[in-house]
């Protein structure tokens, strides 16, 4: 599978990422006086690898955002693709790329990464009811060529997320644990990615990352986390937006995929990519 409007591939070959030297070590966040989030939501995201939930959509907005993906996704399906092959959809899409540089989720994130930060992901994970499909427990971090290790996913809910309907769920505190041991999955495991770490709750708590519609929650790249199947009548879609401090190198040309959206990148790593004219 390959990224919308890109020739990136959304799963690296692990032989690839297997010859990068990568810094996966986790770096808390220093931000002392944040902005949106709280300095005790900055000490949790630090102490259990994520903060959940932060309201940035009313109920008006996030029907507009839902009525956007509603056309994206019958224009996608047409063309071929599935509901989850919108991948890098900032790279093609307008509206997406308004998303990921949207003033209040850049806000809550240099909360977390500081002022200097890099946008390069976005990504629809859309359960559609009965659709059988989970995602294993997994890090973030072994899939991405960047180092080091200091990026964040904002996840937001486009639909009502919550247990019933495969919403997502963490392992509290697992970003302390360092890169994980993973096997391979196989295709009878109706898994949408192609890790598993086992036996996850040797490493923490689990918590489920139940959402309203227009919430947001962040977590860090090395936290375990996963998903099951939704085996609801409803819909569940969220949109995963993907950043970086600007100081992470990212091989495979996956800096190309990035967008400064706030303060500066000083090495000139990053291509910043400007607004598509597609929406």
């Amino acid at each position: 599978m390959v990224d919308a409007g890109s020739n990136f591939k959304m799963i690296p070959d692990q032989s690839e990422l297997d010859q990068m030297k990568r810094d996966l070590s986790f770096y808390p966040s220093d931000v002392t006086s944040p902005k949106i989030l709280s300095v005790e939501q900055v000490e949790q995201f630090n102490r259990e690898g994520y903060v959940r939930p932060i309201l940035v959509f009313d109920d008006e907005e996030i029907s507009e955002i839902r009525d956007y993906f509603d056309d994206l996704l019958e224009k996608v399906i047409a063309a071929g693709g599935d509901s989850y092959s919108i991948s890098s959809a900032h790279l093609k899409y307008g509206r997406v790329y308004d998303l990921l540089r949207h003033p209040e989720i850049v806000a809550c994130v240099t909360d977390i990464l500081g002022e200097n930060v890099v946008g390069w992901g976005s990504h629809f994970f859309c359960k559609m009811p009965h659709d059988g499909k989970a995602v294993a427990w997994h890090q973030d971090a072994s899939y991405w060529p960047l180092s080091p290790s200091k990026a964040v996913t904002v996840w937001l809910a486009i639909d009502d997320a919550d247990i019933d309907n495969g919403c997502m769920k963490f392992i509290s505190g697992s970003h302390h644990v360092g890169h994980l041991t993973y096997r391979p999955s196989d295709s009878t495991e109706h898994n949408v990615l192609n890790q598993t770490v086992e036996d996850p709750e040797q490493y923490g708590e689990k918590v489920y990352d139940e959402l309203q519609a227009g919430e947001i929650s962040l977590h860090s790249d090395l936290l375990l986390h996963g998903s099951e199947a939704n085996e609801s009548d409803r819909r569940r879609c969220g949109l995963t937006l993907r950043y970086a401090a600007c100081g992470v190198h990212a091989g495979m040309n996956w800096n190309e995929k990035g967008v400064i959206v706030s303060g500066n990148d000083a090495s000139g790593h990053w291509a910043d990519r400007s607004r598509p004219d597609e929406d």
